[in-house]
């Protein structure tokens, strides 16, 4: 497996160098919480999910956000996605990714809880 190498200041005191899966994850997380539109110069980039957080949760719109989290998990070329479930919750949606580290064939499970209150995407 190749070798990514990355910083991050949020949540880290004292060490700010990531590397390999914690920096994909970090990636990723970034940009779940970066509404798609915002990022200057890259109107691509970020994620929609957030316009549908308080729609009623009918099968249309499970189904666009799966798609917007096939999107947003293609746009980065270090990972595949080999499953997505989504479950709503009173106050927000879980989605559970199933990620495989390229080139790789170990997969990681992630839980990324999208809050309503206030409006943060996390890892559970």
């Amino acid at each position: 497996m190749a070798t990514f190498i990355g910083f991050n200041t949020i949540d880290q005191p004292k060490k700010f160098t990531l590397v390999d899966f914690d920096l994909i994850k970090r990636d990723l997380l970034n940009a779940f919480n970066i509404q798609q539109g915002q990022l200057v110069g890259r109107p691509g980039y970020g994620c929609a999910i957030w316009s549908f957080l308080f729609e009623n949760q009918v099968q249309e719109t499970e189904q666009a956000i799966l798609r917007e989290v096939q999107r947003v998990c293609g746009n980065d070329p270090r990972i595949y996605l080999n499953d997505v479930q989504l479950f709503p919750q009173l106050n927000g949606i879980l989605i559970q990714l199933n990620l495989s580290v390229v080139p790789g064939t170990t997969a990681q499970f992630l839980n990324l809880f999208f809050n309503q209150e206030t409006r943060r995407a996390t890892y559970v």
